[in-house]
């Protein structure tokens, strides 16, 4: 059985949700203003006991579940995935986008860290800005493009972990790219976006200007060239070599700052991840310039507060406790703020994590947390500053690796917004992120840009160990400023109220936006939504299942070695295990 095969049964429902398991069985219909209800989960629950993958597209799941099966380890399976969906999310993510990664080396029941995001051009001096006239950084276009860190991540995981050589992880994304895949109703919404492309995007995405929809093939022959060229010179051939060059060539002529020395000069770097304990376990994740550090805020400040048996808060309501939910969110308000002062690009200028994940800090901001909702929040210390980080579109993919040793990578990438900064290199078919759009110009500011430097980050992933430092659980989410609030969403329902990975993924959720504004969504219980307003929150149903959420998924694993593994809805995760 071949690795589409597994992506056509991934999609139909018989591995990527359950391995061939029935649907839950059909009981009385709950009651609409309970809060919490096991039965309403709708996809049976991927599991197995020798290895287990999520990811955002059943292509990509299928193909890192075929790495496993074939002997490849946990770094191999996500390199594999994360080229594939390089491929089939290409308005998410790709080979012009960045990655952050967490891994579990269950050896040594280590944590480790990488950072895969690119930096701002040597060039990018405020000066620069200044002679054009340029007053705020700009969201997409040439200035907006970084230097794309996610290849060097790729090839950085192979060197380190792998036991697949970078043409060998390639193999499938490559297949993909020139032979074509179906475009699916998801992804045909989102490419509606590619009339904002330049002319060479538009011919891939929207040919004849009207964009590909569902049920036509998309084929990328430059990008599977692109990869070919990888796969044969390995990644000098983007930092360096004619890829780079290529890009560099066509970003000059746009007007970018960025050279091929920018490129040359371009490094993924290990470092050590930031954690801090939740609930018996130690949650670990992304230190700056990701904001990795909110979610662990978020945690503390809930756990100060009183959650689960014995704890403020009443654990017989469940994970759908209005209360719970009302810490969470003037939890998080706290944490952004926080965020907000103090992340940026840990060489130029270093957030006080110490402080910022110190207990008796925490638990004094916690203190802070009223019964009515607040309209604004500032940090703990240090003066606000002006501005706020910028909205990405949650335009992310996700992945989860965990195999037959025990070893697990978590794992995210992005373009930033939809088609990142709108440019797609004619030659290559390589999609340019538009993180630099995460800078700001305002002087003085931890995050202002300068040359070479690293823009804040909203990609964040989880990994969770048990009190002997052995492999728990790993998750993560699209979804920009949302990605948090999902994770600690979903961290609290599982390690608290003990909901299982699959269910997790479907819970309805919240995500707190400015001041007292609360999106839900709109299966929350009207009983829930009723006494959130009456905190002071003003409350929005969002209807359907929306990527606005998140798209989370989750592996964990359980005492007897079970793997667990489940898949959000809201997208097109698949989870597979066996």
């Amino acid at each position: 059985m071949n690795w589409k095969t597994l992506a056509l049964l991934a999609i139909t429902g018989w591995i990527g949700t359950g391995c061939g398991a029935p649907p839950p069985e059909e009981g009385p219909q709950p009651d609409p203003d309970a809060a919490f209800h096991p039965e309403d989960q709708i996809r049976p629950e991927a599991s197995g006991l020798h290895g287990a993958v999520a990811a955002g597209h059943p292509l990509a799941a299928a193909a890192g579940y075929e790495v496993l099966r074939a002997g490849g380890n946990a770094a191999d399976a996500a390199v594999t995935m994360a080229a594939v969906l390089a491929v089939v999310r290409p308005h998410m993510n790709g080979v012009g986008g960045d990655a952050f990664a967490l891994f579990y080396d269950a050896a040594g029941r280590e944590v480790t860290a990488l950072n895969g995001s690119g930096r701002a051009a040597a060039g990018a001096t405020p000066g620069f800005f200044q002679d054009r006239e340029v007053e705020r950084m700009p969201q997409s276009g040439p200035l907006a493009v970084t230097v794309p860190g996610a290849v060097s991540a790729w090839a950085a995981t192979l060197e380190r972990y792998g036991t697949l050589s970078l043409a060998e992880a390639l193999a499938p994304a490559i297949q993909v790219a020139d032979e074509g895949f179906v475009v699916t109703h998801t992804l045909a919404e989102d490419l509606e976006d590619a009339l904002r492309l330049n002319d060479a995007g538009q011919a891939i995405y929207a040919p004849g200007g009207e964009p590909l929809r569902a049920g036509e093939v998309l084929r990328n022959p430059a990008l599977a060239q692109s990869l070919r060229t990888l796969a044969a010179q390995g990644p000098s051939a983007l930092y360096g070599g004619s890829l780079g060059a290529s890009l560099a060539r066509f970003l000059e002529d746009e007007g970018s700052p960025l050279r091929l020395d920018d490129f040359q000069a371009h490094t993924a770097d290990w470092t050590e991840s930031i954690s801090l304990d939740f609930q018996g376990r130690t949650v670990h994740t992304l230190p700056p310039n990701s904001q990795g550090m909110a979610l662990l805020q978020m945690l503390a400040m809930a756990e100060t507060r009183g959650i689960g048996e014995g704890g403020g808060l009443d654990a017989a309501r469940g994970p759908m406790d209005p209360d719970l939910l009302h810490t969470l969110v003037e939890a998080k308000k706290l944490a952004f703020a926080d965020r907000d002062r103090w992340v940026s690009d840990p060489e130029m200028a270093p957030a006080p994590l110490e402080r910022l994940l110190d207990r008796d800090y925490l638990s004094e901001r916690a203190a802070a947390i009223g019964s009515r909702a607040a309209a604004e929040a500032h940090p703990g210390f240090g003066e606000p500053l002006p501005g706020d980080p910028a909205e990405g579109d949650g335009d992310t993919v996700y992945l989860i690796a965990v195999d037959s040793d025990g070893n697990a990578v978590s794992w995210i990438q992005s373009l930033f917004s939809s088609f990142g900064s709108r440019l797609v290199e004619p030659e290559t078919g390589i999609v340019l992120q538009n993180r630099g759009g995460g800078f700001t110009l305002d002087e003085g500011h931890p995050n202002q840009i300068a040359p070479g430097k690293r823009p804040f980050h909203t990609l964040m992933a989880t990994l969770v160990t048990g009190p002997d430092g052995a492999f728990e659980m790993a998750l993560g989410t699209p979804g920009g400023h949302g990605q948090a609030q999902t994770v600690a969403q979903a961290l609290v329902q599982m390690l608290v109220f003990g909901v299982s990975p699959q269910h997790a993924a479907e819970i309805p959720r919240f995500r707190s936006t400015e001041g007292v504004a609360l999106s839900v969504e709109d299966r929350t219980p009207q009983a829930v939504r009723s006494a959130l307003e009456d905190q002071g929150h003003e409350v929005t149903g969002v209807p359907g299942w929306t990527a606005f959420f998140g798209n989370l998924h989750v592996i964990r694993r359980e005492g007897n070695g079970v793997l667990r593994a489940g898949a959000d809805m809201r997208r097109e995760g698949a989870a597979m295990a066996w």
